[in-house]
């Protein structure tokens, strides 16, 4: 199981563009429909929303992609 992250907490992950990093503002436990596509996540493995510390854009991601940011 991956770690698990709360709303607030300060994560990285690797994008296409290189590491970016943000804060995660909704945390998902059910499947959620989000740009036309179905994320599939449960309560033991959940999917975040995290909003890009430099470009306000919002990704969802598994905690499985996510680090702690120092």
């Amino acid at each position: 199981m991956a770690e698990q992250f709360e709303v607030g907490d300060h994560v990285r992950w690797n994008s296409e563009v290189g590491h970016v990093s943000g804060v995660i503002i909704e945390k998902y436990t059910e499947d959620v429909d989000y740009h036309g596509y179905t994320h599939h996540c449960s309560p033991d493995d959940p999917q975040y929303a995290i909003k890009s510390d430099k470009t306000d854009h919002i990704a969802l991601h598994k905690g499985g992609a996510l680090t702690k940011a120092p």
